[in-house]
């Protein structure tokens, strides 16, 4: 139904790839807690960074659908970090820059993020500032042709070993954090080498091959052009983006679930107990069965949410009920998984371990479960409306 011929054959390129470039050095990313920028220039070369994106700016301008064929099968990697790590890169961080960005930024940040030259950042979240957006400290006074930046951001992925970050920032004049609000606040590029800018990797209970960092801005200088779009316009163009932020988690969220069936089917069918493959017991085939349809609906449910987005409908509503169920699922999917091993599924050997500590994630990052719920209350029950702001 969504899929075509050109699908099918980019799926199996993309699957390849991930097979042969990623998933043999996926043990040794995440013991060292690193993954090495040569892979996202592989990725860039290949077109995999662009697919959302005109030629003009070393894209491919392809349809969405395969954006979900590419997120589909970089959440097959068995590792959490490596699909966030190029998820935000792609679809969160830079996507700013081209909805809303000069050309200027376009040609210094966009065309080499395309390519895998640098890698990209999203600086939303603070330590006192999480789901509120309108609530963040960090600002932006203006001196001349340059902002100068204070404050702190966490919990930012690619944020110790990525090159740029678009990052949130207060920019009401005069700067009154306390009653800005959601209209003081812009989006401006920032170079992560910049002088004054200060990280801190995060040591994570998973995502363990992605670097997630806490980073500090003490009077960073950037030029005004940097700005993206308008002034005291980002929160609503943070608003928009979060769509296919969780719609994108969504996606992955789904194929990370049906991964940790295949990995728990193989097992079943290799496992012997009381004289007979595992799989025959009654009480794992019907918890299987539950499992594998309640995936199967929610693939439909997040497939019918990517046509509407790609038809350019608001679908606010959807993706957060997508990410809400998915998130929630994905966790509940590979918790029984990881049950059906036994002992050895408490082992690092063994990819559902990863998966189990990866996937916990999933009901937090990009907007938690209970926030989520709220979003969808205030659209089923207050009647609250959302437009297109770009």
């Amino acid at each position: 139904m969504y899929f075509n011929d050109e699908h099918i054959l980019f799926r199996e390129t993309v699957r390849q790839f991930i097979a042969k470039e990623v998933i043999p050095n996926a043990n040794t990313w995440e013991a060292e807690r690193h993954i090495p920028k040569e892979i996202l220039k592989k990725m860039g070369d290949m077109g995999y960074l662009g697919l959302l994106f005109p030629e003009e700016y070393g894209g491919s301008k392809a349809d969405f659908w395969f954006s979900v064929v590419f997120l589909e099968e970089i959440a097959r990697s068995y590792m959490g970090g490596f699909s966030t790590m190029i998820s935000v890169h792609t679809y969160m961080a830079i996507n700013h820059i081209f909805k809303a960005g000069s050309e200027e930024l376009k040609q210094k940040y966009l065309i080499p993020a395309i390519a895998g030259e640098k890698l990209a950042a999203l600086g939303i979240t603070e330590p006192d500032a999480g789901s509120d957006v309108a609530a963040i400290r960090t600002t932006a006074r203006k001196e001349g042709d340059e902002f100068v930046i204070n404050g702190s951001k966490t919990f930012i992925s690619n944020g110790f070993y990525g090159d740029f970050i678009t990052l949130a920032c207060k920019t009401e004049t005069p700067v009154d954090t306390a009653s800005a609000g959601v209209a003081g606040i812009s989006l401006i590029v920032v170079d992560l080498d910049a002088e004054g800018v200060t990280k801190t990797k995060l040591n994570k209970m998973g995502w363990h091959s992605s670097d997630t960092a806490e980073i500090k801005f003490d009077e960073v200088r950037v030029p005004v052009s940097n700005l993206i779009g308008y002034e005291n316009g980002g929160f609503y163009y943070l608003m928009e983006s979060l769509q296919i932020e969780r719609l994108v988690a969504a996606v992955m969220a789904v194929a990370g679930a049906e991964l940790a069936l295949e990995e728990t089917l193989k097992y079943l069918h290799e496992r012997e107990a009381f004289g007979k493959k595992i799989a025959k017991f009654q009480a794992i085939r019907h918890k299987i069965a539950e499992i594998a349809t309640e995936i199967e609906m929610s693939k439909h449910f997040v497939y019918n949410t990517c046509q509407m987005f790609s038809e350019g409908k608001v679908v606010v509503k959807e993706c957060s009920m997508a990410k809400l169920y998915t998130a929630e699922l994905a966790k509940r999917v590979t918790d029984t998984c990881l049950q059906f091993f036994g002992g050895y599924g408490f082992i690092e050997d063994y990819p559902i371990c990863r998966m189990y500590r990866d996937v916990r994630v999933g009901t937090i990052a990009g907007g938690t479960s209970e926030i989520m719920k709220e979003i969808i209350a205030k659209i089923v029950i207050d009647e609250v409306k959302y437009s297109k702001v770009y």
